[in-house]
């Protein structure tokens, strides 16, 4: 794809708002995308405010080059740029205008509309118009499965399981009873939604299992990565708020509900019952004890370990976790304990000296 074509597609770019500042030495034939150090002059990439501006452009053997619009040195980076007869646009976020350009680079294939010969469908299940069914899938009883969707292969839905249009679950995704997912949702290869939450109640023979009867929902626009468990509660419902993006390897326990927009990255543990509000950030290894609450746009750094609740807007770290300025304060302590301890121990032979 040439260069100037692809400026139509970026955000900045369409025709409903002005051109944004680039430059055209000439109009590069673009195949593909790479990081700036190892671009070729028929590859796209991008750079960012805060990286070494000036020598990565020196160093660079790219095609064109998405640029930050904004920001110290940004005129002189234009001008190196056109020194070196580099194409480039200038944008207020080149790392979204990569990720679009991304999209256009790279047009994923989407598999035919139908249903391979051995997938197992339940006669009541309906199936909605352009759905790909991909080998071995297996469709329950009174499935419903909305129009556009994609099923790669081996992926299994339970009885009664909703799947509203544009869907795609990846090979290996389980569906169990009851669950829903809104438009646009993405499952990972090997994701479980709607699996048995931890429900077991001590009795003097040993556990007594608590039937696991309610169901999981997740709003329009949820991804959720490879390897990520999703559980259902004893009654109600567990629910992911619209446009939450789930890393891999994440496990949800049951009655867990989330507000729009969260991001929990790999490796986070929520236990039952806990609550996110909008826009919530969970770093990796984020644990969230039973009944904590996340306020909304809240953020908690990696492994740190919530109990309570955490006010909106507040960034924790630490376990237990804390605000994060306090924290950053304690470990800059911690580091100082050994001399802090010899200066102790020295005070008191002069004391009891």
């Amino acid at each position: 794809m040439r260069f100037s074509q692809l400026l139509a597609h970026l955000s900045e770019g369409d025709a409903t708002t002005p051109q944004p500042p680039h430059f055209l030495a000439h109009d590069p034939d673009l195949q593909g995308a790479a990081a700036l150090d190892q671009a070729t002059a028929a590859e796209l990439s991008f750079l960012e405010s805060g990286h070494a501006l000036a020598g990565a452009i020196a160093a660079t053997r790219a095609g064109a080059v998405l640029i930050p619009a904004r920001g110290e040195g940004s005129e002189a980076l234009q001008a190196q740029l056109q020194e070196r007869g580099i194409a480039w646009v200038a944008l207020a976020n080149p790392r979204l205008g990569f990720a679009e350009a991304l999209e256009w680079l790279y047009p994923r294939p989407r598999p035919a509309a139908g249903i391979h010969p051995s997938a197992v469908v339940d006669p009541s299940a309906q199936v909605g118009e352009g759905t790909h069914i991909g080998a071995q899938v297996v469709i329950g009883a009174d499935v419903r499965i909305g129009a556009g969707c994609v099923l790669h292969p081996h992926v299994v839905l339970y009885d009664g399981v909703e799947i509203a249009d544009g869907c795609e679950l990846h090979a290996g995704a389980v569906v169990q009873p009851g669950s829903q997912l809104g438009p646009g949702c993405v499952l990972q290869a090997n994701t479980v939604i709607g699996g048995e939450g931890f429900g077991f109640v001590p009795t003097a023979r040993g556990w007594r299992k608590m039937p696991q009867t309610g169901r999981v929902v997740l709003e329009a626009g949820v991804e959720v990565g490879s390897g990520s468990a999703i559980d259902r509660p004893a009654v109600g419902e567990t629910r992911i708020g619209a446009g939450t993006k789930i890393d891999n390897l994440v496990h949800i326990g049951h009655g867990v509900t989330t507000g729009q927009g969260c991001a929990l990255a790999a490796q986070v543990g929520i236990a039952g019952g806990a609550r996110l509000g909008r826009g919530v950030i969970l770093a990796g290894q984020v644990g969230l004890a039973n009944q904590a609450v996340m306020g909304d746009g809240s953020i908690a750094s990696s492994k740190s370990g919530v109990h309570g609740e955490v006010g909106a807007g507040e960034v924790v770290s630490g376990y237990p976790a804390i605000p994060n300025r306090l924290w950053l304060r304690c470990a800059a302590a911690f580091n100082k304990l050994p001399e802090l301890a010899r200066s102790l121990r020295q005070l008191e032979k002069r004391a009891g000296g």
